[in-house]
């Protein structure tokens, strides 16, 4: 059961992400020629900047916004005690992340993978949980106010939902959805959570967008 504060959230992320799909499609024929046509990512008119943000990885180092430049970027954000979104979204990703193997190191498409649970998920743990789908995922988290930052940088929302008295007991509401970041590190584009049934459909477009890039 969603608490008051949530199911506030999650509506006005709703109401958020309607109006950027509804954008969209009303200028998606004033979207640059130059991008290939996908089938799941749903790409904006315009990419847009996110703000400066900083986060912890799981290798101890710092993720900052250079450190995505180069690479087309989906992220998703989500915790390690997840009991099903979470899996199924990282074992999804890792089908289509075998397809782009083939592709450079400095230029393949990457997973960055967000833990909004900090009091529970240490940077050892997100890297562990992470890899143990693909060993290319990059997993981060930080401090509440840092993930909220940039959680809502990229029309991300997630809130904590109590399921008991004890210090552990809660569960995490979150965004099924995920962010598609550009080379440049902007917010180019969303991937509905419903498009991880198609994780060829996925590879494909990550495909496509990575040769664009490199034209």
């Amino acid at each position: 059961m969603f608490n008051r504060t949530t199911l506030v959230i999650l509506v006005i992320a709703l109401a958020g992400g309607a109006g950027l799909l509804a954008a969209n499609h009303y200028f998606g024929a004033d979207r640059a020629s130059a991008q290939p046509a996908t089938q799941v990512v749903k790409l904006f008119p315009q990419p847009r900047q996110i703000p400066p943000f900083s986060l912890q990885q799981s290798d101890g180092t710092q993720l900052v916004p250079g450190e995505l430049n180069g690479h087309w970027t989906v992220v998703f954000i989500g915790f390690t005690f997840c009991p099903d979104v979470c899996p199924t979204t990282l074992a999804q990703l890792a089908q289509a992340q075998r397809e782009w193997e083939a592709f450079p190191e400095s230029i393949r498409p990457r997973v960055l993978f967000v833990s909004v649970d900090p009091e529970r998920d240490t940077p050892d743990r997100i890297g562990e949980y992470a890899h143990a789908f693909h060993r290319d995922t990059l997993a981060a988290t930080g401090d509440i106010p840092s993930l909220e930052t940039f959680a809502r940088s990229l029309s991300l929302v997630f809130a904590k939902v109590p399921l008991g008295d004890g210090p552990n007991q809660y569960t995490i509401d979150h965004s099924a959805s995920l962010a598609v970041l550009d080379p440049q590190g902007r917010m180019a584009g969303v991937l509905p959570g419903s498009a991880l049934e198609q994780p060829a459909a996925i590879a494909a477009d990550f495909t496509g967008l990575t040769e664009t890039s490199r034209q």
